[in-house]
């Protein structure tokens, strides 16, 4: 069997990294089994679906490292779902509601004030022809219901309404019928909900593995039962667990939090997303992953916890400087050019500096001050002063070599009595402006002599 797995949200707005955990899941299970990962855009709701936001998942996910097989909108395959659709109602199991919201409403509070589960209670099924034009002269349409199965098979033996699979995440699952309401696949106004054309794809796709959230392993035990009734077989599913905020607050695309756009905007690498994204919440240990084939090898969904996943956003930064401290040149060079940051010193440069950045883009503030000297004026006490002008006084001729470094410290120290943070910080500053930051010995030798005597404060 071809492992075909699919990326299924609704484009009504910038996916988060919640959402980038289910699709790293479905890339990382497709990589680790050579299968394919089909894009779907679940558009059906037209009114709310966006193509600027299609377009920007896209981008989202490319720049994470997850490049789709296949991309298909829904919105384009309505035939498909209609001929669906009357296939359910020859087989008898689609059949047509005519309550109001409100009379819905109500007949839910008596059944609780009954003592019954607030479902549905079928009562569309005993309408009589009569009933039914009358609703329909009112301008009433109706909405469609899927009749959810009794698995007995046996009108003397009790109803078997449990719906049982073995959860690729989570183990065995079960989800009895009997608590749901027969769920309406098709609105009043002829639009479909999500079921029905996520369930036909399924089966057209040939989608083999679903994986998701675990937000949705109610929904599972309907499609389950919607497959069988198109005399299709159901995928494997997996139900992974959600991704919260540290304080237990969910994630939405529509307020924007924690957006993939955001999270790149602000500088954090691809690899920090998608190393947090996928093993918060399970056995590994989170920790920073250069590659996404190095990911795969550690990615494991039968390793997911069955509670929710609570992450600190601050620790994407603690991946980011991680990711950035070990990064080869080769890997940097192209990004350093887009920030001007070229030539022959290129190279050395990003080796001094990669240990002291939170972001990449921090490079350029770094490239300033070893071509331009410190971006603002030192202040030192006269002591100080007088130090450094003995200090540079020192500075040994041209040609500088890898030792420029050790060679005029070597002879500060001998000259003046100085030494450790005494020596060494006046210096730091005066070459800098900074109290911190890369080795000294890294970054003098990329500095010439003129340039360096410019810094004698």
């Amino acid at each position: 069997m071809t492992v075909t797995v699919r990326f299924a949200p609704s484009p009504t707005g910038r996916i988060h990294i919640g959402n980038a955990r289910t699709a790293l899941f479905n890339w990382l299970f497709a990589m680790n089994n050579k299968g394919r990962f089909i894009q779907r855009f679940d558009d059906t709701d037209l009114a709310r679906s966006k193509q600027e936001f299609s377009d920007a998942i896209l981008y989202d996910l490319h720049w994470l490292g997850i490049f789709p097989d296949a991309t298909e909108y829904q919105s384009r395959r309505f035939e498909v779902y209609d001929a669906a659709v009357e296939r359910l109602k020859t087989a008898g199991v689609l059949y047509a509601c005519y309550e109001t919201p409100e009379e819905l409403d109500l007949r839910r509070k008596v059944r609780r004030t009954r003592g019954l589960p607030p479902v549905y209670g079928r009562e569309a099924l005993t309408l009589t022809h009569e009933q039914i034009a009358e609703y329909q002269a009112d301008g009433r349409r109706p909405h469609w219901r899927f009749l959810l199965p009794n698995f007995s098979g046996d009108p003397q033996q009790p109803e078997r309404t449990e719906i049982h699979w073995n959860d690729l995440v989570r183990g065995e699952e079960t989800v009895d019928l009997a608590s749901l309401s027969d769920p309406v696949l098709i609105r009043e106004d002829g639009t479909y909900l999500y079921t029905l054309p996520s369930v036909v794809d399924d089966i057209e796709m040939g989608v083999s593995h679903v994986i998701r959230g675990d937000d949705h392993v109610t929904n599972t035990g309907v499609q389950i039962a919607l497959f069988q009734a198109l005399a299709a077989e159901p995928p494997v599913f997996g139900h992974h667990n959600l991704l919260t905020t540290a304080s237990g607050e969910g994630l939405s695309k529509r307020t924007g939090a924690l957006s993939i756009e955001s999270l790149r905007e602000d500088g954090i690498e691809p690899m920090a997303v998608a190393s947090l994204a996928v093993l918060v919440g399970t056995s590994e240990n989170v920790a920073a992953v250069p590659t996404m084939g190095e990911l795969a090898e550690r990615f494991d969904s039968a390793a997911t916890s069955k509670s929710a996943a609570k992450f600190d956003p601050d620790e994407l930064f603690v991946l980011n400087r991680s990711l950035l401290h070990h990064m080869p040149f080769t890997e940097a060079q192209d990004r350093l050019i887009v920030l001007g940051v070229s030539g022959e010193q290129a190279e050395p440069f990003w080796m001094a500096v990669r240990g002291n950045l939170d972001r990449l883009a921090d490079a350029v503030n770094w490239w300033r001050i070893l071509r331009e000297g410190p971006q603002e004026k030192p202040e030192f006490s006269d002591e100080d002063r007088d130090f450094l002008r003995q200090a540079f006084d020192l500075l040994p001729e041209e040609p500088w070599t890898a030792t420029i470094w050790k060679d005029w410290t070597g002879k500060i120290r001998e000259a003046t009595g100085r030494k450790g943070k005494a020596l060494f910080m006046p210096l730091r500053t005066a070459l800098t402006g900074l109290p911190s930051g890369p080795e000294l010995a890294d970054l003098l030798p990329l500095m010439d002599r003129e340039g360096t005597l410019a810094r004698r404060p």
